[in-house]
């Protein structure tokens, strides 16, 4: 079996899944916090580093969540619960998918059907479906340097241009306004059920809980410095700003000698994008092939996962922005019921098959 290694998660944790919070999330704080938008998204991510460190802890054991799931409830209830969490990464993989399907529409082929643009991400995702899920990290290797360099680019040539006097007076959206900007962004924070699934793919080393944690706050802390930024150079028109991260760049004074050189930079996170949105489609085929009790993983599981999906975008296609508000407003508690309480929950499990239950 392949095996994730400590450093590759921490890499993970640090620069790949900050990325995808740099398309749609920036205007969902706006909207609901204006500019108290880092207070809703700081909360978030100290949520879910909270929740990744007992997982850390939990990985002690060395276990899958599905071996701990059959030693407490048995071969038949841990397949229905492993059905459970598949049809959760199936759900969670929609909203990242329709904003990225918006941003390749919106940004670099805005003269083709957006289907068409995009056709070929459902191909390229069944082929890394088809892949063992543990070898991700060879791939998060390369990635992480690409994200670090893009990310760092992009904000080389926008936090100079910011005015951070927008984000005062601190509190002008109330009480409200944070909790709308917390529970409404939730749908972009699963990370801590995709750890939860990685278990067994990795080894528990001394310290490492303390480790992932601090690693998926330095990646937070990375967000909410984009997210100054992008408040500080668009304020009161910061909510038309779609897909933030491709234009705060663009009014750095050596765009009108060089170009829109930036959208190198826009291209690599956008590579490292590709790659995110596809893991909890990866983890939705992990957890299909638990559930049959099927060995290596199945193409078909692969194929059938990313033609539901494709289907569901040609069918949302005229409805958008309902789709993503249906996500992310209407169900917004799907995510923190299985991001925080099946987490949870699951530090009750049985390590072993003769271990006894202690509430």
């Amino acid at each position: 079996m392949n095996k994730i290694s400590a450093r590759q998660l921490y890499f993970f944790l640090a620069c790949i899944a900050p990325v995808g919070k740099l398309v749609l999330m920036p205007t969902q704080l706006v909207l609901f916090s204006k500019n108290d938008l880092l207070f809703p998204a700081l909360a978030n991510f100290a949520l879910q580093a909270g929740i990744i460190f007992l997982i850390m802890l939990l990985s002690r054991s060395n276990k899958t969540v599905f071996e701990l799931l059959r030693y407490t409830f048995g071969k038949i209830g841990a397949a229905i619960l492993s059905l459970v969490l598949a049809l959760f990464f199936l759900y969670a993989a929609f909203c990242p998918m329709l904003e990225q399907k918006l941003f390749v529409q919106g940004v670099f082929y805005d003269t083709l059907p957006s289907l068409v643009a995009f056709a070929p991400f459902f191909i390229f995702s069944a082929y890394l479906c088809a892949k063992p899920i543990f070898a991700l990290g060879r791939i998060w290797d390369f990635l992480a340097p690409v994200a670090i360099i893009g990310f760092a680019g992009l904000m080389i040539f926008s936090i100079g241009q910011a005015d951070y006097g927008a984000l005062l007076p601190v509190g002008a959206g109330g009480g409200k306004g944070f909790f709308e900007g917390f529970a409404y962004t939730l749908s972009w924070f699963y990370d801590s059920a995709i750890v939860l699934l990685l278990m067994g793919g990795f080894r528990y080393e001394k310290g490492m809980a303390w480790k992932s944690l601090l690693s998926y706050l330095a990646g937070g802390a990375a967000v909410l410095l984009f997210l100054a930024a992008y408040y500080g150079i668009f304020s009161d028109i910061a909510l038309r700003q779609t897909f933030a991260f491709a234009k705060i760049s663009k009014y750095f004074a050596g765009v009108t000698v060089l170009g829109r050189f930036d959208y190198i930079f826009i291209c690599m996170l956008s590579l490292v994008m590709a790659f995110y949105i596809t893991i909890p489609l990866q983890a939705c085929v992990v957890c299909l092939r638990e559930t049959t009790g099927q060995r290596g993983m199945p193409l078909w599981y692969a194929v059938g996962v990313n033609l539901i999906l494709f289907a569901a975008s040609y069918f949302s296609n005229f409805y958008n922005q309902t789709a993503i508000e249906t996500v992310s407003v209407k169900l917004f508690w799907i995510f923190p019921l299985f991001c925080c309480l099946v987490p949870l929950l699951c530090m009750l499990l049985r390590r072993s098959p003769r271990e006894k239950i202690v509430l």
